[in-house]
This record gives structure tokens, C-alpha cells and sequence, in this order.
């Protein structure tokens, strides 16, 4: 069985971060490991409290894993403070696994999350990962990124990895489209499925689709496939939401990784 690594936060309500990653991980039928880097109180209406972990636990985590375990892939979600930036950074240099980075500092809302020098420092990942999916605000704030904007775009395949950009709403004829983008290298591929309206089950759907990128990488799939793969999976795994959370509710990671195996078989 692959392993893969989450180096991520917690979130106790289950429907996000670490617990998220699991979840998606096992949907793919790959064995989970975690490194926790922040502890939160949240629910589907929001947090509350937020507590990083100490420096030295988390990399005491990570020792702890990769001296054990061959780990095929690893997802990165939030890391919450330069300093544990710096140690991710420093853990990751000489791995030669497929890396994703969900650099989790701005809202789907658009509200910060990080300092600005912590957002900088961040960028320092970037030549250590194969992937990065931002959402279209941390996309601006990362790169300049604006829709259609080429000099923009310029500044993404400059790029020292892979990125997706999550989540543009666009109109085909008479309907909408949820549109993820691939830049790699020079090339770009568009991922689209359609757009749910009127559900507010989307907790953790970036985590998820992240997470599910990294355990696909790990069976083997190119990254394109990967996520195409994580895209349709999120997407089944929204429409098939458990309704539970009296605010935006958590998805069913199970439900969306049984409909993708029975469409690849």
C-alpha cells in the first residue's frame, strides 16, 4: 500500500485540514501518515481558536514518519507562521517525492489569514514542490494573477513548479462551469465540471482536492491525471454531501472516491 504524507492543520469538526486529507487519502486506498502544524476549534460556521504547534514537535513529527515509512507523496496544507515555514522548508529540500501545496493563507471569502512576510516566505516552497493550488485570491497575492491578464500568466510559467488555479465561475451558453487551470511549463489545461448552485456543502473542498491530487500521484497517475481525477471527485463528493453543520457543510470523501474507481474501471 502507498503512503502519503499530510503536513497540515487540524480541524475538529472534522470536514477540513488534516482530517479532510485522511479521508481523501483513504477514499484512494492509500495509507494516511500526518504531521500536524496547527490545532484548531472550528465548526462549519467558523473557528474560534487557533493554536500552532511548537517548531521542534513538528519536526519531530516529520523524523518520526519518513524514518519509518517509504512515503510516495505528500500534500502540504497550512502552515500558519514563517517559522514553520522554515521548517517545512527544510524538511522537504532533499525529498524526491511529488510534493502538492495548498498554500492555505486567504479565504474562499478572501479574507487573510497570514502575515505579508509570512505570505513572502512562503514562496521560498516553490522550488521544492511539483504542484501548487492556490485559490484565485492567493493566486493575486502569490503571482499577480488576474483571469485572462498575460503578463500574469507570464509570471506563473516562470514558475519553478506546476500550478492550479481553483474555482473560476464561467458562463457556456446557458450554464455555468466550475473551471480549475494547469500551468506547466508553457503549457495550460482547463478542468471544468459544472457548477453547483444552491449548496453550501463545501468544507474542505480545497484540502480535498489537494489531498486527492498527492494520493493519485502516488498510484502512478500523471499529474494531469491526477487532477482531472480530484476535480471529478470533489465535485461528486459535494453533490453527495452528508447535509450535517448548520453552515457550510463537509463533503463525502467516501461516496466520491467509490463513483471515481467505477468510472476509471
Amino acid at each position: 500500500m502507498k503512503v502519503v504524507l499530510t503536513i497540515a492543520g487540524s480541524d475538529s469538526s472534522g470536514g477540513a485540514g488534516i482530517q479532510a486529507d485522511l479521508k481523501s487519502f483513504e477514499a484512494f486506498g492509500v495509507f494516511g501518515a500526518s504531521v500536524l502544524t496547527v490545532l484548531t476549534a472550528q465548526n462549519t460556521q467558523g473557528v474560534s481558536e487557533i493554536y500552532p504547534v511548537s517548531v521542534q514537535f513538528i519536526k519531530a513529527q516529520m523524523d518520526a514518519v519518513l524514518s519509518d515509512f517509504e512515503v510516495s507523496a505528500i500534500k502540504i496544507g497550512m502552515l500558519y507562521s514563517n517559522e514553520i515555514i522554515d521548517t517545512v522548508r527544510e524538511a522537504i529540500k532533499g525529498l524526491d517525492v511529488p510534493i502538492v501545496f495548498d498554500p492555505v493563507f486567504i479565504s474562499k471569502a478572501g479574507s487573510k489569514l497570514l502575515s505579508d512576510d509570512a505570505i513572502e516566505n512562503m514562496k521560498s516552497l516553490f522550488e521544492y514542490v511539483t504542484l501548487i493550488t492556490p485559490n484565485i485570491y492567493e493566486a493575486q497575492a502569490l503571482f499577480g494573477y488576474q483571469f485572462a491578464h498575460t503578463p500574469s500568466l507570464e509570471a506563473i510559467f516562470e514558475l519553478p513548479c506546476s500550478v492550479v488555479i481553483k474555482n473560476h465561475k464561467m458562463q457556456t451558453k446557458n450554464h455555468y462551469r466550475s473551471v480549475d487551470t494547469m500551468f506547466t511549463h508553457r503549457d495550460k489545461k482547463v478542468f471544468d465540471t459544472p457548477y453547483i448552485d444552491k449548496n453550501n456543502n463545501t468544507h474542505g473542498t480545497g484540502c480535498s482536492f489537494s489531498s486527492a491530487i498527492a494520493a493519485n500521484l502516488a498510484l502512478g497517475k500523471s499529474l494531469e491525471e491526477s487532477v482531472a481525477i480530484a476535480k471529478k471527485f470533489v465535485y461528486v463528493a459535494i453533490n453527495n454531501a452528508p447535509q450535517i453543520g448548520a453552515g457550510k457543510g463537509p463533503i463525502f470523501h467516501k461516496k466520491g472516491g467509490e463513483i471515481c474507481a467505477r468510472k476509471r474501471a
